[in-house]
């Protein structure tokens, strides 16, 4: 799991489901070869899709927009999304490049930002979940 420590190898696709199902109420599942998509509420807060020949290891996470063109900026590894091409959207190549931790708070902020858009009944029950209260 991601746990905040800087790695020297890449994060691993293991890793970053690790961390992502570690969310409250978190969902998996692979709508087809080479990806899966984590969701809170019904919503996508990450799509995890394989290497191929065309594409490396990468995870796309929801991002606050302005965060968006800083974490670009930041980390050659980040780049908006080629799927959903809209400025929430930000793509993570896992090569190792973006630090571990930093790569952690990109998952939880893309939940965070997935549950703020939820219904308040829900919201509210899954941020106490998030912040340990029952």
């Amino acid at each position: 799991m991601l746990n905040g420590a800087r790695e020297a190898s890449p994060v691993t696709p293991e890793d970053v489901a690790e961390s992502a199902t570690g969310l409250p109420e978190a969902t998996e599942s692979e709508p087809g070869p080479g990806m899966t998509l984590f969701k809170v509420g019904g919503k996508i807060f990450a799509v995890l899709t394989e290497a191929n020949d065309s594409r490396p290891e990468q995870v796309t996470l929801k991002c606050d927009p302005n965060l968006a063109l800083h974490l670009r900026e930041q980390y050659p590894a980040v780049g908006p999304s080629y799927y959903a091409r809209l400025p929430h959207w930000n793509t993570v190549v896992l090569d190792g490049t973006v630090p571990t931790d930093e790569l952690a708070d990109m998952i939880e902020r893309s939940w965070e930002r997935v549950v703020a858009g939820l219904p308040r009944i829900t919201r509210d029950r899954l941020q106490r979940l998030h912040q340990g209260q029952p």
